[in-house]
């Protein structure tokens, strides 16, 4: 009666906030349905707070759940039989479990047709999992142990947006064009710290950001970012690039806004584009800097003080190469617009 009494004076308080979602009845049934090893706050009923308990198996989850939080955990199993009322989830996080590829029971995934964003960070995962949901927007899969992403993985879904798969054993035979099908609509991919060798091929043309750091790329084909007319965003630090791997024009993008090449083997400035805004360079081998050789417009533009096609560089970071002060003044007036130089 006491736990009655208790979640009717719950329920009488955010009554307001929670008309729009729930019943009465629903919020009742969800905070009767709540594991006791969880959490699950009548003011916030949908979410249930299952994090840093020490569980090694997933309790069985209320009906009307969206944010299902799990991580810090020992899980090493997704089990269908725990998750078969759970099929109004949007968020799921498993980061820092045990789970294994073998632990992610067959179809489980794909029972959670509204699943936006899967969270399964700092496991032992060996390769991307099969049958995750179309409905998916944001795949977190960071320091796993993923050498493979099987054909076909991602057929269907055209919603996800973010897929990061940084901190894992990814080698060029298993990023490849026929692996990455399907991702449409991808803005975010982020392959850091794998066993690169080269560019991953395929990357849709929706792509805007490509994380590559801490890899063993050492050259970019000329015609590689043809087929990428939304990149602004490219992380490249801690390869083996030096100046032959880069064709001279390869980074003349104009939608290109911030790249990074720090820690690698260049000897020269590479020729950007004059929309470029931050550029990375510290710590490669460069020993001078020619503002009239690496100036991206001509001198008639620069002349002109309010023309819109000056250089729009705000940020430049030189420091770490072999480069001794001051900056050269041709630096200053092709990038006018610098508000910091790192040297």
């Amino acid at each position: 009666m006491t736990f009655l009494l208790t979640l009717l004076t719950s329920l009488l308080l955010v009554g307001p906030a929670l008309g729009q979602d729930m019943t009465y009845e629903e919020v009742l049934t969800q905070l009767q349905g709540c594991p006791s090893e969880c959490r699950c706050p009548p003011n916030f009923p949908n979410a249930v707070y299952c994090d840093n308990k020490g569980l090694k198996h997933i309790p069985n989850i209320p009906p009307h759940t969206w944010y299902l939080y799990l991580q810090n955990n020992l899980i090493d199993v997704i089990s269908k039989d725990a998750l078969r009322n759970a099929t109004q989830l949007r968020w799921l996080n498993l980061n820092r479990n045990k789970l294994t590829s073998k632990g992610v029971e067959e179809g489980v995934l794909a029972d959670m047709p509204r699943l936006m964003h899967l969270f399964m960070d700092d496991n032992l995962l060996a390769s991307v999992p099969s049958g995750l949901p179309s409905n998916l927007e944001q795949l977190r899969l960071s320091r796993n142990r993923i050498s493979k992403i099987p054909t076909g993985v991602f057929s269907g879904m055209n919603r996800l947006t973010l897929l990061d798969l940084q901190g894992n054993k990814l080698q060029d035979d298993a990023v490849t064009e026929v692996s990455l099908k399907g991702l449409s609509s991808l803005v975010q991919i982020n392959l850091a710290k794998n066993q690169l060798n080269s560019m991953p091929p395929g990357l849709p043309p929706s792509t805007a950001q490509i994380f590559l750091d801490g890899n063993n790329i050492e050259k970019i084909p000329e015609e590689y970012f043809k087929g990428l007319p939304k990149v602004a965003f490219l992380r490249l630090n801690r390869n083996k690039l030096g100046n032959s791997g880069l064709p001279k024009n390869v980074f003349n993008i104009s939608s290109m806004l911030d790249l990074q090449l720090s820690h690698n083997q260049l000897t020269e400035v590479p020729l950007i584009s004059s929309g470029l805004e931050h550029l990375h360079l510290d710590h490669n081998r460069i020993k001078s800097v020619n503002g009239s050789e690496i100036c991206p417009v001509s001198a008639e533009v620069l002349e002109d003080y309010v023309n819109d096609g000056v250089p729009r560089l705000r940020y430049l970071r030189l420091d770490g190469n072999q480069i001794k002060p001051p900056i050269p003044r041709d630096v200053i007036t092709c990038f006018r617009l610098l508000q910091s130089i790192v040297i």
